[in-house]
Protein backbone atom coordinates (compact mmCIF):
# COMPACT_ATOMS: atom_id res chain seq x y z
CA UNK A 1 0.00 0.00 0.00
CA UNK A 2 3.04 2.33 -0.09
CA UNK A 3 2.03 3.54 -3.58
CA UNK A 4 -1.50 4.37 -2.37
CA UNK A 5 -0.12 6.26 0.63
CA UNK A 6 2.31 8.19 -1.57
CA UNK A 7 -0.42 9.22 -4.02
CA UNK A 8 -2.76 10.34 -1.23
CA UNK A 9 0.05 12.31 0.43
CA UNK A 10 0.81 14.10 -2.83
CA UNK A 11 -2.88 14.87 -3.39
CA UNK A 12 -3.21 16.41 0.07
CA UNK A 13 -0.10 18.56 -0.39
CA UNK A 14 -0.88 19.73 -3.91
CA UNK A 15 -4.55 20.59 -3.30
CA UNK A 16 -3.56 22.65 -0.26
CA UNK A 17 -0.69 24.32 -2.09
CA UNK A 18 -2.80 25.56 -5.02
CA UNK A 19 -5.76 26.60 -2.89
CA UNK A 20 -8.34 24.02 -3.99
CA UNK A 21 -9.76 23.88 -0.46
CA UNK A 22 -10.54 27.61 -0.41
CA UNK A 23 -14.09 28.72 -1.25
CA UNK A 24 -12.49 31.65 -3.11
CA UNK A 25 -10.28 29.79 -5.58
CA UNK A 26 -7.47 32.01 -6.94
CA UNK A 27 -8.92 34.85 -4.85
CA UNK A 28 -12.05 35.05 -7.00
CA UNK A 29 -15.54 34.95 -5.58
CA UNK A 30 -16.24 31.29 -6.30
CA UNK A 31 -15.08 27.78 -5.38
CA UNK A 32 -13.00 25.56 -7.65
CA UNK A 33 -16.03 23.69 -9.05
CA UNK A 34 -17.61 26.80 -10.54
CA UNK A 35 -14.24 28.12 -11.73
CA UNK A 36 -13.51 24.84 -13.50
CA UNK A 37 -16.95 24.80 -15.12
CA UNK A 38 -16.37 28.29 -16.51
CA UNK A 39 -13.01 27.16 -17.90
CA UNK A 40 -14.51 24.07 -19.58
CA UNK A 41 -17.29 26.12 -21.18
CA UNK A 42 -14.64 28.55 -22.43
CA UNK A 43 -12.71 25.65 -24.00
CA UNK A 44 -15.74 24.91 -26.20
CA UNK A 45 -15.65 27.89 -28.56
CA UNK A 46 -19.35 27.73 -29.49
CA UNK A 47 -20.59 26.57 -26.09
CA UNK A 48 -21.17 23.05 -24.81
CA UNK A 49 -24.18 20.95 -23.91
CA UNK A 50 -24.74 20.13 -20.27
CA UNK A 51 -24.58 16.44 -21.20
CA UNK A 52 -21.14 16.91 -22.77
CA UNK A 53 -19.90 18.82 -19.72
CA UNK A 54 -21.28 16.17 -17.36
CA UNK A 55 -19.37 13.47 -19.24
CA UNK A 56 -16.18 15.49 -19.51
CA UNK A 57 -16.10 16.44 -15.82
CA UNK A 58 -17.67 13.29 -14.39
CA UNK A 59 -20.22 15.28 -12.41
CA UNK A 60 -23.65 14.39 -11.07
CA UNK A 61 -26.35 15.85 -13.32
CA UNK A 62 -28.09 17.64 -10.46
CA UNK A 63 -24.87 19.18 -9.14
CA UNK A 64 -23.87 20.38 -12.60
CA UNK A 65 -27.31 21.88 -13.19
CA UNK A 66 -27.16 23.78 -9.88
CA UNK A 67 -23.72 25.19 -10.72
CA UNK A 68 -24.86 26.24 -14.18
CA UNK A 69 -27.92 28.00 -12.73
CA UNK A 70 -25.77 29.78 -10.14
CA UNK A 71 -23.39 31.04 -12.85
CA UNK A 72 -26.35 32.11 -14.99
CA UNK A 73 -27.82 34.05 -12.09
CA UNK A 74 -24.50 35.89 -11.78
CA UNK A 75 -24.60 36.81 -15.47
CA UNK A 76 -21.56 34.71 -16.39
CA UNK A 77 -23.25 32.14 -18.65
CA UNK A 78 -26.41 31.82 -20.68
CA UNK A 79 -28.28 28.63 -21.53
CA UNK A 80 -30.40 27.85 -24.58
CA UNK A 81 -31.69 24.92 -26.61
CA UNK A 82 -28.92 23.14 -28.49
CA UNK A 83 -29.12 24.00 -32.24
CA UNK A 84 -28.66 20.35 -33.25
CA UNK A 85 -30.97 18.76 -30.66
CA UNK A 86 -33.59 20.78 -28.82
CA UNK A 87 -33.71 18.11 -26.10
CA UNK A 88 -30.26 19.27 -24.99
CA UNK A 89 -29.38 22.47 -23.15
CA UNK A 90 -26.37 24.41 -24.40
CA UNK A 91 -24.43 26.70 -22.10
CA UNK A 92 -22.07 29.45 -23.25
CA UNK A 93 -20.15 32.30 -21.66
CA UNK A 94 -21.42 35.86 -21.60
CA UNK A 95 -18.95 38.77 -22.06
CA UNK A 96 -18.72 38.94 -18.25
CA UNK A 97 -17.98 35.21 -18.14
CA UNK A 98 -15.21 35.53 -20.74
CA UNK A 99 -13.68 38.39 -18.75
CA UNK A 100 -13.73 36.26 -15.61
CA UNK A 101 -12.03 33.36 -17.36
CA UNK A 102 -9.30 35.70 -18.67
CA UNK A 103 -8.66 36.87 -15.12
CA UNK A 104 -8.78 33.29 -13.85
CA UNK A 105 -6.12 32.29 -16.40
CA UNK A 106 -3.97 35.26 -15.45
CA UNK A 107 -4.10 34.35 -11.75
CA UNK A 108 -3.53 30.65 -12.40
CA UNK A 109 -0.48 31.50 -14.50
CA UNK A 110 0.88 33.71 -11.75
CA UNK A 111 0.34 30.95 -9.18
CA UNK A 112 2.16 28.41 -11.35
CA UNK A 113 5.02 30.84 -11.95
CA UNK A 114 5.28 31.42 -8.22
CA UNK A 115 5.50 27.69 -7.57
CA UNK A 116 8.35 27.37 -10.08
CA UNK A 117 10.20 30.48 -8.97
CA UNK A 118 12.29 28.74 -6.36
CA UNK A 119 13.62 26.10 -8.77
CA UNK A 120 16.69 26.17 -10.97
CA UNK A 121 16.17 25.57 -14.71
CA UNK A 122 17.27 21.94 -14.45
CA UNK A 123 14.89 21.39 -11.54
CA UNK A 124 12.03 22.94 -13.52
CA UNK A 125 12.76 20.55 -16.39
CA UNK A 126 12.80 17.64 -13.95
CA UNK A 127 9.46 18.71 -12.48
CA UNK A 128 7.72 19.24 -15.82
CA UNK A 129 9.00 15.88 -17.04
CA UNK A 130 7.71 14.18 -13.89
CA UNK A 131 4.32 15.90 -14.30
CA UNK A 132 4.06 14.71 -17.91
CA UNK A 133 4.79 11.14 -16.77
CA UNK A 134 2.26 11.42 -13.94
CA UNK A 135 -0.44 12.71 -16.30
CA UNK A 136 0.21 9.91 -18.79
CA UNK A 137 0.03 7.20 -16.15
CA UNK A 138 -3.04 8.69 -14.45
CA UNK A 139 -4.82 8.85 -17.81
CA UNK A 140 -3.97 5.21 -18.42
CA UNK A 141 -5.14 4.24 -14.92
CA UNK A 142 -8.48 5.99 -15.48
CA UNK A 143 -9.21 4.15 -18.73
CA UNK A 144 -11.42 1.09 -18.35
CA UNK A 145 -11.26 -1.98 -20.59
CA UNK A 146 -14.57 -3.84 -20.89
CA UNK A 147 -15.75 -7.02 -22.58
CA UNK A 148 -18.61 -6.07 -24.93
CA UNK A 149 -20.71 -7.90 -27.53
CA UNK A 150 -19.12 -8.05 -30.95
CA UNK A 151 -22.22 -6.51 -32.51
CA UNK A 152 -22.49 -3.59 -30.07
CA UNK A 153 -22.44 -0.04 -31.37
CA UNK A 154 -19.18 0.69 -29.54
CA UNK A 155 -17.52 -2.37 -31.13
CA UNK A 156 -18.57 -1.32 -34.60
CA UNK A 157 -17.56 2.31 -33.94
CA UNK A 158 -14.06 1.17 -32.99
CA UNK A 159 -13.77 -1.16 -35.97
CA UNK A 160 -14.93 1.59 -38.32
CA UNK A 161 -12.23 3.88 -36.92
CA UNK A 162 -9.65 1.08 -37.10
CA UNK A 163 -10.51 0.38 -40.75
CA UNK A 164 -10.28 4.08 -41.68
CA UNK A 165 -6.96 4.38 -39.84
CA UNK A 166 -5.22 1.48 -41.54
CA UNK A 167 -6.80 2.24 -44.92
CA UNK A 168 -4.89 5.54 -44.74
CA UNK A 169 -1.67 3.85 -43.59
CA UNK A 170 -1.52 0.81 -45.87
CA UNK A 171 -0.10 1.65 -49.32
CA UNK A 172 -2.63 -0.74 -50.88
CA UNK A 173 -5.54 0.50 -48.75
CA UNK A 174 -7.81 -1.77 -46.71
CA UNK A 175 -10.98 -3.68 -47.56
CA UNK A 176 -13.50 -3.62 -44.71
CA UNK A 177 -14.61 -7.15 -45.56
CA UNK A 178 -11.40 -8.31 -43.83
CA UNK A 179 -12.74 -7.17 -40.44
CA UNK A 180 -13.88 -9.82 -37.98
CA UNK A 181 -17.60 -10.55 -38.03
CA UNK A 182 -19.59 -10.03 -34.81
CA UNK A 183 -20.34 -13.73 -34.43
CA UNK A 184 -16.59 -14.54 -34.54
CA UNK A 185 -15.85 -12.44 -31.45
CA UNK A 186 -18.90 -13.13 -29.28
CA UNK A 187 -19.96 -15.91 -26.93
CA UNK A 188 -18.06 -19.20 -27.20
CA UNK A 189 -16.46 -18.16 -30.49
CA UNK A 190 -14.46 -15.24 -29.13
CA UNK A 191 -14.42 -11.92 -27.32
CA UNK A 192 -14.28 -8.21 -28.06
CA UNK A 193 -12.82 -5.59 -25.71
CA UNK A 194 -13.36 -1.84 -25.84
CA UNK A 195 -11.31 0.71 -23.91
CA UNK A 196 -13.21 3.73 -22.53
CA UNK A 197 -11.87 7.11 -21.48
CA UNK A 198 -14.50 9.32 -19.88
CA UNK A 199 -17.18 7.02 -21.33
CA UNK A 200 -15.86 7.40 -24.89
CA UNK A 201 -14.45 4.40 -26.83
CA UNK A 202 -10.73 4.98 -27.42
CA UNK A 203 -9.43 1.52 -28.29
CA UNK A 204 -10.33 -2.08 -29.01
CA UNK A 205 -9.07 -5.59 -29.56
CA UNK A 206 -10.62 -8.90 -30.66
CA UNK A 207 -10.02 -12.55 -29.82
CA UNK A 208 -11.35 -15.46 -31.83
CA UNK A 209 -10.89 -19.24 -31.73
CA UNK A 210 -8.46 -20.30 -34.44
CA UNK A 211 -8.27 -24.04 -33.73
CA UNK A 212 -8.49 -26.25 -30.60
CA UNK A 213 -6.27 -24.71 -27.92
CA UNK A 214 -5.26 -21.78 -30.13
CA UNK A 215 -6.71 -18.28 -30.16
CA UNK A 216 -6.07 -15.42 -32.55
CA UNK A 217 -5.81 -11.76 -31.60
CA UNK A 218 -7.13 -9.28 -34.15
CA UNK A 219 -7.58 -5.53 -34.62
CA UNK A 220 -5.71 -4.13 -31.62
CA UNK A 221 -6.29 -0.41 -32.12
CA UNK A 222 -5.97 2.80 -30.09
CA UNK A 223 -7.44 6.19 -30.96
CA UNK A 224 -4.72 8.71 -31.97
CA UNK A 225 -5.57 10.91 -28.95
CA UNK A 226 -4.96 8.00 -26.57
CA UNK A 227 -1.70 6.73 -28.03
CA UNK A 228 1.66 6.65 -26.22
CA UNK A 229 -0.08 5.93 -22.93
CA UNK A 230 0.56 2.18 -22.87
CA UNK A 231 -3.06 1.39 -23.74
CA UNK A 232 -2.24 -1.03 -26.58
CA UNK A 233 -0.26 -3.19 -24.16
CA UNK A 234 -3.12 -3.07 -21.68
CA UNK A 235 -5.57 -4.25 -24.34
CA UNK A 236 -3.16 -6.99 -25.34
CA UNK A 237 -2.90 -8.12 -21.71
CA UNK A 238 -6.71 -8.26 -21.41
CA UNK A 239 -6.96 -10.33 -24.59
CA UNK A 240 -4.28 -12.75 -23.39
CA UNK A 241 -6.01 -13.16 -20.01
CA UNK A 242 -9.29 -13.88 -21.79
CA UNK A 243 -7.57 -16.41 -24.04
CA UNK A 244 -6.03 -18.18 -21.05
CA UNK A 245 -9.41 -18.26 -19.27
CA UNK A 246 -10.87 -20.01 -22.32
CA UNK A 247 -8.20 -22.70 -22.17
CA UNK A 248 -6.09 -21.46 -25.07
CA UNK A 249 -2.46 -22.41 -24.55
CA UNK A 250 -1.29 -20.35 -27.52
CA UNK A 251 -2.32 -17.06 -29.12
CA UNK A 252 -1.31 -15.98 -32.60
CA UNK A 253 -1.56 -12.75 -34.55
CA UNK A 254 -0.34 -11.18 -37.76
CA UNK A 255 0.57 -7.64 -38.74
CA UNK A 256 1.28 -5.50 -41.78
CA UNK A 257 4.84 -4.69 -42.87
CA UNK A 258 4.25 -0.95 -42.34
CA UNK A 259 3.15 -1.34 -38.70
CA UNK A 260 6.66 -1.38 -37.28
CA UNK A 261 5.56 -0.05 -33.89
CA UNK A 262 3.11 -2.94 -33.52
CA UNK A 263 5.81 -5.45 -34.40
CA UNK A 264 8.11 -3.94 -31.76
CA UNK A 265 5.36 -4.10 -29.13
CA UNK A 266 4.56 -7.74 -29.85
CA UNK A 267 8.21 -8.74 -29.59
CA UNK A 268 8.57 -6.77 -26.33
CA UNK A 269 5.50 -8.57 -24.96
CA UNK A 270 6.96 -12.03 -25.53
CA UNK A 271 5.72 -12.90 -29.00
CA UNK A 272 8.04 -14.74 -31.37
CA UNK A 273 7.86 -14.60 -35.13
CA UNK A 274 6.62 -17.77 -36.82
CA UNK A 275 5.93 -18.90 -40.41
CA UNK A 276 2.73 -17.79 -42.13
CA UNK A 277 -0.34 -19.46 -40.62
CA UNK A 278 -3.15 -17.74 -42.56
CA UNK A 279 -4.02 -16.25 -45.93
CA UNK A 280 -4.43 -12.65 -44.76
CA UNK A 281 -3.37 -10.58 -47.78
CA UNK A 282 -2.41 -7.67 -45.51
CA UNK A 283 -0.03 -9.66 -43.31
CA UNK A 284 3.75 -9.75 -43.68
CA UNK A 285 4.70 -10.92 -40.16
CA UNK A 286 3.15 -13.67 -38.05
CA UNK A 287 3.63 -14.06 -34.28
CA UNK A 288 2.84 -16.56 -31.53
CA UNK A 289 2.94 -16.56 -27.73
CA UNK A 290 2.47 -19.43 -25.30
CA UNK A 291 0.22 -18.67 -22.33
CA UNK A 292 0.19 -19.80 -18.72
CA UNK A 293 -3.39 -21.11 -18.44
CA UNK A 294 -3.23 -20.95 -14.66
Amino acid sequence: MDDVTALRRFNRYFTRRIGVLDDHYLGQDRPLGEARLLFEIHESASGASLRELRTRLGLDAGYLSRMAKALEAQGLVRTSAHPDDNRLRRVELTPAGRAEVREQNRRAGALAAGLLEGLAPAQRAELTGALATAQRLLRLAAITVALVPGASSDSRTCLDAYAADIDARFPEGFDRSALVRPEEVSGDAGAFFVAYEENRPVGCGALRRLEPGVGEIRHVWVHPHARRLGLARRLLTALEAEAASRGFGVVRLDTHASLTEAQAMYRACGYREIPRYDDNVYAAHWFEKRLDRR
